[in-house]
């Protein structure tokens, strides 16, 4: 099945908003207890967002959903690992934390150029809000950690 302008630009946002979520999953080890503690809330509240979009796609855009890409989130991973024997870890988790919200809020962005379902638009308002929380609070993070 092919998909329309619309629904490639909804599927991009919902691979963005699950690729994030993985990715902190993953990589939970390596942030320090007072990170983790001030990151899980955002992304607890991304993931209620990202199942309710997913509904929505699917009962509104005719949407299946997709697997994930597998190979590019251990690709992501070793990445990021590999930046952390040059750099401080938690620095790099940061960092990369921040570069998916930059990809998430580009595809949340070619969204909003499509015409959407009313029922879609209060919860992709409620993704942009939340990815702007979570970028402010990630430089928050940083600048304390550059502190130290």
């Amino acid at each position: 099945m092919f998909l329309d302008n619309r629904q490639v630009a909804m599927d991009s946002a919902l691979e963005a908003l699950a690729d994030s979520i993985d990715y902190f999953q993953d990589n939970l080890e390596r942030l320090g207890p007072s990170l983790r503690d001030a990151l899980k809330p955002h992304y607890e509240a991304r993931a209620k967002s990202m199942q309710k979009l997913q509904g929505l796609a699917r009962q509104h855009l005719n949407m299946l959903p997709r697997d994930a890409d597998v190979e590019r989130d251990d690709y992501m991973w070793l990445w990021s690992r590999l930046k952390s024997f040059v750099g401080n870890e938690s620095q790099v988790v940061i960092g990369e934390l921040l570069e998916q919200e930059r990809v998430l809020m580009q595809s949340l962005s070619t969204l909003y150029t499509h015409p959407l379902p009313e029922a879609v638009e209060p919860v992709i308002e409620e993704c942009w809000k939340g990815c702007r929380a979570l970028i402010r609070e990630l430089y928050r993070q940083q600048k304390q950690r550059q502190r130290r």
